[in-house]
């Protein structure tokens, strides 16, 4: 019986090692994800200074989930707190105590923006910049205008970063982006941005960042890497359990303006219309005629 005991305290022994092992392999492989450096030029954009193209900057920054982000003010914000990943926490923007505007240059700015990348050539935690790669200049340089026109805020805050589970999640989740720079081809340039119009490509192009919660294909499901109390994210394609098509384009532009539609009301914590009511009716329409014609999916079929 001892014999057994002994056997079994040396088979315990070994798989705890080897779990010691693979966490240790995992975290430095997340460490060295994270300090990989980019050298990546960037290309310049005009930027103004007139009220319009500032007011456009905001309300680009609102509809494009940055001020959901970064806070109205652009101070920072704890975005995301929660054990199994680590902390999201977006930088103050302003020039105020603990902000970046006076450290920050314009090609900086939009390295980090399109790239997802420091001013160090790191790559930047949770960054969406997957999305932002394909602004067009004109809109890329409208928000620049916008930042660089806020009043500074005090507000120091820490950088994002990863639990021991995170790390772990990082290196074995692939579906999950913790480091958009790695996604992101930085030596090509980005298509042209479709011209503003009620059309399929030019709602394709708003809603970039539709994927992040409802997959590559619109048709929702369980979103992974996400807390467990987040619910699944609807379809948005015609497919078979899509409430899309009954809501019409009124419905559809009513729901992304209040949050509710025929009494169902959305959280704003799970999805960020409150973001969304800042676009014109137009781009509503857009988006709701390139939903309306992707290929049908069922629920989930990610």
């Amino acid at each position: 019986m001892k014999k057994i005991l002994r056997w079994l305290g040396i088979g315990f022994g070994s798989l705890i090692g080897l779990l010691i092992v693979a966490l240790a392999v995992l975290y430095g492989m997340g460490q060295a994800r994270l300090n990989k450096k980019y050298d990546v030029p960037v290309t310049m954009v005009s930027i103004p200074t007139d009220a319009e193209s500032l007011a456009e900057g905001k309300r680009i920054f609102q509809y494009r989930g940055c001020e959901a982000c970064h806070g109205e003010d652009l101070q920072g914000l704890v975005y995301l707190d929660n054990p199994a990943i680590g902390q999201v926490i977006t930088p103050n923007l302003t020039s105020g105590k603990g902000g970046k505007g006076n450290q920050l240059t314009d090609e900086d700015l939009i390295r980090a923006i399109k790239h997802g990348i420091r001013e160090d050539g790191t790559p930047l935690l949770f960054m969406p910049s997957t999305e932002f790669y394909f602004l067009s200049d004109k809109d890329l340089g409208n928000v620049l205008a916008y930042i660089k026109s806020m009043p500074p805020v005090d507000n120091e805050i820490a950088p994002s970063k990863l639990s021991t589970a995170g790390f772990i999640v990082m290196n074995v989740a692939k579906t999950i982006s913790f480091l958009p720079a790695e996604l992101i081809p930085h030596d090509q340039t980005p298509p042209p941005a479709p011209e503003p119009g009620v059309t399929a490509e030019y709602g394709a192009y708003l809603s970039q960042s539709c994927m992040v919660c409802h997959g590559p294909t619109y048709s929702g499901g369980k979103i992974t890497g996400f807390p467990d109390e987040w619910p699944a994210a609807p379809n948005l394609t015609s497919g078979l359990g899509s409430r899309l098509p009954g809501w019409g384009e009124d419905g559809f532009i009513t729901i992304m303006r209040t949050g509710e539609n025929h009494g169902r009301k959305i959280n704003p914590s799970y999805m960020p219309w409150t973001s969304y009511r800042h676009m014109s009716d137009d781009e509503l329409k857009a988006v709701y005629t390139y939903l309306m014609s992707l290929p049908p999916k069922a629920f989930g079929n990610r």
